[in-house]
């Protein structure tokens, strides 16, 4: 098959890597892609946003089938487009990207089909929703209601940071994303991801991870898209897991299908594990990052057969393996990042740290300048390792940063720390 994949960061090169090891794969094509993916496929200098550009490509180039990483233009309806133009894609439709594309919309959904979430409350103007934050009270959280990149949530701790969320997100930081906001109730527990393959009737659990969401040790620091990740997630037990699929995933199917926008592809299910089980954070349309990156390092399957089960709906008898062995990522981030950050600077020693054994390192934010990989993004580098235990892939994963020459890169240095505080109470 001649395989295009969309996107130009982590989870995309994380995709490229095992798709382009795929015996389907006759020829893999990367649009944009980065330094890294240039490795594992034919760059493309494509804008993904041009969807007429994308199916252009797509006939020029005789694309059997199109896997679209990033969310925005999954929200943006290219499945839709492309699919309209007789090119095969893996991905939801627009009208079921919503799922992602609006709070709101999930909120609801889960409402009305009993779907286990926190309380909120859904608001277009400022006033009414710091009214319900004061009777509310702190903690509680805001969010906007549509795409911005990982940055638009603020778990308040006080009434004020909760008052000031809302007026950022009015006063147009975020952009269109905050043009409506969506005020919940603060959920205790450990945090998980959950991801489920699906096609449109059926689903298949894939596996889970624990994300690091805040920029510094300790969770400190404002929210990022992720500053390290591992798998599996402890805390989603295989009861767990059940549950998660019984009373979330397969509900929100039915529920999509029965609104006539059947869910087609990856559905990546935030959760909050608490006394009661298992809780929606927040739907994402596509595959997580920094997740997938330690996904795809435990998949022991080919990862292109169950694609284009997902599309054809074909999932209902399909089954994938995978490595029992943990896997962990550490981000490299550009400093400054979530915030400014400079582009440009120089990445040194990234051959020797892939030699370590069971590491690979996956580019997001990266280009290829002069013989040289230099930085171009926040999150620049994934660092993943697979080993015996948390612990070991832990090591192995710093270890391998250890031998990173980038003075303008920083990094968490306590990725898996709850898996491993798990791992010394069970030895």
């Amino acid at each position: 098959m001649n395989i295009l994949l969309l996107g130009s960061g982590g989870r995309e090169h994380a995709l490229a890597w095992k798709i382009a090891a795929s015996p389907l794969a006759d020829k893999l094509t990367c649009a944009p892609g980065n330094a890294g993916i240039a490795q594992e496929a034919e760059l493309a200098s494509l804008d993904i946003a041009d969807h007429a550009a994308v199916i252009a490509f797509c006939k020029a180039n005789a694309i059997d089938f199109v896997v679209v990483g990033p969310e925005a233009p999954l929200v943006a309806g290219i499945v839709d487009d492309l699919e309209g133009a007789g090119i095969k894609t893996f991905g939801p439709t627009k009208a079921a990207a919503r799922l992602e594309g609006s709070k709101g919309f999930t909120k609801d959904l889960c409402r009305n089909n009993n779907i286990p979430t926190a309380a909120y409350e859904r608001f277009t103007a400022a006033a009414p929703a710091k009214n319900y934050i004061r009777k509310q009270g702190a903690p509680i959280v805001v969010k906007a209601d549509g795409l911005a990149a990982g940055k638009g949530v603020v778990v308040a701790e006080t009434l004020a940071q909760a008052e000031d969320a809302v007026d950022m997100m009015f006063a147009g930081s975020l952009g269109d994303a905050g043009h409506e906001v969506v005020v919940e109730e603060f959920l205790a527990g450990e945090e998980a991801s959950f991801f489920a393959l699906c096609d449109g009737t059926h689903a298949i659990a894939l596996a889970s991870a624990q994300d690091h969401k805040r920029a510094f040790d300790n969770d400190q620091g404002p929210n990022t898209g992720g500053m390290g990740a591992y798998s599996p997630a402890p805390v989603m037990t295989a009861q767990m897991q059940q549950r998660t699929m019984d009373e979330i995933i397969l509900p929100t199917l039915r529920a999509m299908s029965a609104m006539g926008s059947p869910y087609k592809g990856v559905l990546f299910a935030g959760l909050m594990i608490g006394a009661h089980g298992p809780k929606l954070i927040e739907y994402n349309v596509r595959f997580g990052d920094p997740e997938t990156q330690v996904l795809m390092l435990r998949l022991m399957s080919d990862l292109v057969p169950a694609l284009l089960a997902s599309r054809d709906g074909m999932l209902k008898s399909f089954d994938l393996r995978w490595y029992p062995d943990p896997a962990l990522t550490v981000v490299m981030a550009a400093k400054g990042y979530p915030g400014a950050y400079d582009k440009g600077s120089v990445i040194k020693g990234l051959d020797d740290a892939a030699g370590i054994d069971g590491v690979e390192i996956f580019h997001a934010g990266t280009k290829a300048n002069g013989g040289h990989v230099t930085a171009n993004g926040g999150r620049v580098l994934n660092v993943c390792a697979i080993g015996k235990s948390v612990a070991e892939a832990q090591a192995k994963a710093y270890a391998a940063i250890a031998k990173i020459d980038w003075p303008d890169g920083f990094f968490r240095r306590d990725i898996g720390r709850l898996a491993i505080e798990r791992e010394k109470k069970s030895a």
